[in-house]
């Protein structure tokens, strides 16, 4: 498993954009689907035995679709960059991508590439399709958008998350020249950094946007064991950072992470309904997760008036 993967909350159509994707791109497939238990149903407003997330991979990238309340939108502050090899790919991708959906930037050759779109698809998740013909394979990366207030901060952003995570590091940078209004001189026109030895893009842009990052679109920390999750938990949620419920924070600059422990998910996959309802009712009462709690509540032996 990735040990950062995206996780998309949609509003209820999760099955449907998997789907739609997996078809979309040859080298695809769907994992495992995990569903809303009694406990979780409640909590969230959504039925009961639907769906709750399903796994998915791309181009080599694992996904994460998450449905749930219709309360985040999608908004192109974080995109997926799809790289590919020749031409005719991108506008094979293009015309499946922005089907029903809105484009941003159309179809055309740019100065950074002779083939380039960018496009919100029928969900409202945004691509970057472009040529690169430097790339043997398609490959997907996520990209961030800084924008508003946020706008100049991709430089310190990239570092600040470098010096979190291991293998990890700021590449290529491309900025903004004095000819370049309204963006300022210096700031990154793009730039593409490791975390991982996962590939990730930033940018900023001084454009008049109406959108910023919102909880639609996280990533989710794969976490062994109980150090990973405090070390990632306090780090990510340092200096501005918002704790939130179930293992969900904002950063400092308002991107949304989910640190989770990979034995929460073994946990709430028991075939014994009711020890993972207990698993999931102990989780809905946490921020930061604790695994010792957890277990206790997989095992009956948890004091119920504990809550993290």
């Amino acid at each position: 498993m990735q040990k950062i993967t995206p996780n998309l909350w949609f509003g209820g159509d999760a099955e449907e954009a998997v789907n739609r994707y997996t078809n979309i791109f040859d080298d695809s497939s769907v994992g495992a689907i995990s569903r809303y238990d009694e406990m979780s149903a409640e909590a969230s407003g959504r039925p009961e035995g639907s769906i709750l997330t399903i796994e998915f991979e791309l181009e080599g990238q694992s996904f994460l679709a998450l449905n749930g309340s219709p309360r985040f939108e999608f908004t192109p502050a974080i995109s997926f960059v799809v790289n590919c090899p020749t031409r005719e790919e991108v506008d094979e991708l293009w015309a499946e991508l922005s089907g029903g959906g809105e484009p941003l930037m159309p179809l055309d050759s740019y100065p950074f590439s002779d083939r380039y779109g960018w496009t919100e698809d029928a969900y409202g998740v945004s691509w970057q399709v472009i040529h690169a013909d430097d790339v043997p394979d398609r490959t997907i990366v996520p990209s961030l958008m800084f924008v508003g207030e946020r706008c100049g901060q991709a430089e310190d952003a990239m570092a600040f998350y470098a010096s979190v995570f291991d293998d990890a590091g700021v590449n290529d940078v491309a900025r903004y020249g004095p000819d370049q209004p309204p963006d300022e001189e210096g700031t990154v026109m793009f730039a593409d950094f490791t975390l991982c030895d996962q590939h990730f893009a930033a940018m900023d842009s001084a454009q008049d946007h109406d959108f910023g990052f919102t909880e639609a679109i996280s990533f989710l920390v794969d976490c062994s064991d109980q150090d990973e999750v405090d070390y990632y938990w306090d780090e990510l949620a340092a200096n501005g950072g918002e704790e939130g419920r179930c293992g969900w924070l904002k950063d400092r600059y308002g991107v949304s992470w989910q640190v989770v422990p990979s034995v929460l998910t073994e946990l709430q996959r028991d075939e014994d309904v009711e020890r993972a309802g207990r698993v999931t009712e102990a989780m809905l009462g946490m921020q930061k997760l604790d695994i010792e709690t957890l277990e206790e509540a997989y095992a009956g032996t948890a004091d119920e008036d504990v809550r993290i």
